[in-house]
This record gives C-alpha cells, structure tokens and sequence, in this order.
C-alpha cells in the first residue's frame, strides 16, 4: 500500500471517481476526495496530505482563492486541475502557491504520473506564510531584461513584455540557476514535472519564445546559450 495521502477538491463526480479509479489501481489507497471548499479544508484539517488535486472552478470559492489558506496548513504538493487554458489562469496558480497545473480534458493516467514526478522530488520543502513571500521572491536583472517573481512580470529595455506561462516558469528557472548548463531532459523535468517523458520539442519551442522576447537577435543570442551536445545556460547578469 502506498502511504501517500492524497485530497481531491472537485465538485463534477464523474471526474473525481474517474481520478480515484486510476490513483488506486496505481496503488494509492490513502485518498479523500471533496466537493467544495469547506469540505477539502475540513478533510485536510482532519487527514492532513501530501498531494492536493484542486480544482479551480469550486461551488463555494475559487481554488485560486483556496490555495493561501492550502499554504498557511500544508506543504503538499498542490495540482490544479482546470477548464481554464489562459496564461493568466496559469500565472495565478503557481502565483497563490500551486506546484503543476492540468487542464481539462486530462488522461488520468498523467495525473498519476505527475503525482510520481512530485513525490521523487521528496516532501515539499517549508513555505512561508503568505505574507513573508513577497520578502523572499526575488528580481532577476540581466541588465537586458528584467524578471520580477514577485510581480510575475518580464521587462526587457524596461517595457513589460508578455509572456506565456510556460516559457515564463522556464525563464524563471534559469534566472534562477545562472551560469549552469541543463540538458533538455533536465530542463522538462525541473519545470513540467515528467522525470523520464522529456520533450526534446517542447523545451526548443520554450526556448525560442523566450529568445524572441529577451534576445535583441534571437538567431544570434548572447545570453541564453547553446551549449552544444549538452544543452542551455542563461548567462549570468546581476541581481537587484
């Protein structure tokens, strides 16, 4: 029997009997599932956990809205699971503290696999209280461009610039880790989770959006390298 305790937070029934079905017969056995708010506080008040499937769109409040008060009672590693496709839906769910994001239509299966991709990272380090968050979320300046975490905002030559959720928790990562080369498999499994199902393709799409909006020639970059055979490097700059 596997120990881990996961929560469900999800009001259409079909899905969440759907998720359970799959999730015990990959061997979790330690599952509770909600169909409000209210009542997946109260389980993880009770039960406590150590993965949250969230839904976004609940019947008494928004997830988005749910995930602080999640973060003031859990470290768990914390999915949304959603219709909503926006970039901004995105941005909001890794905002207000949630770990991977999964949009509706999903194979259960993948919810699996992304529960195993979390749980080999290990236990979810500490979080600060919301209120502390803002002190420990940092501004990245490569002097060309500027990325605000705290703000979700990248400015390049001091005009904000949009940019898709996916490529912005990329650049993230290697604003994070300057000066360190990742090969693509390492990349996929650091931002998306999937430690063995890398995309060689999604991380080369990623990368170009992120050239086209941060590189003054992106045919010709000068600050996210390819290191030919072994993978990227964003190049250091300095840190505000």
């Amino acid at each position: 029997m596997n120990p881990t305790t996961i929560l469900i937070v999800d009001d259409e029934k079909a899905i969440v009997q759907m998720i359970e079905i799959v999730l015990r017969k990959e061997g979790f056995e330690r599952i509770h599932t909600a169909g409000t708010a209210a009542e997946g506080l109260a389980l993880l008040r009770e039960h406590g956990a150590d993965v949250i499937l969230l839904d976004v769109m609940l019947p008494d409040r928004s997830g988005f809205e749910l995930g602080p008060q999640i973060r003031e009672l859990s470290d768990a590693h914390l999915i949304y699971l959603t219709a909503r496709t926006t970039d901004l839906d995105r941005l909001t769910g890794f905002a207000v503290g949630g770990d991977d994001y999964v949009t509706k239509p999903f194979n259960p299966l993948e919810i699996a696999a992304r529960i195993r991709a979390r749980l080999r990272r290990g236990p979810v380090e500490t979080q600060p209280a919301p209120a502390a968050i803002a002190d420990t979320r940092r501004r990245y300046d490569f002097g060309d461009f500027v990325l605000d975490e705290r703000a979700g905002e990248l400015t390049v030559g001091g005009r904000p610039v949009a940019c898709p959720a996916q490529a912005y928790q990329l650049l993230l990562f290697l604003c994070r880790n300057p000066d360190i080369v990742f090969s693509k498999a390492q990349l996929y499994e650091s931002v998306w989770g999937f430690d063995g199902l890398s995309d060689d393709n999604t991380v080369m799409v990623h990368i170009r959006k992120i050239r086209e909006r941060i590189e003054a020639d992106p045919g010709s970059p000068r600050l996210l390298l390819t290191v030919r055979g072994l993978g990227y490097k964003l190049v250091r700059g300095r840190f505000a």
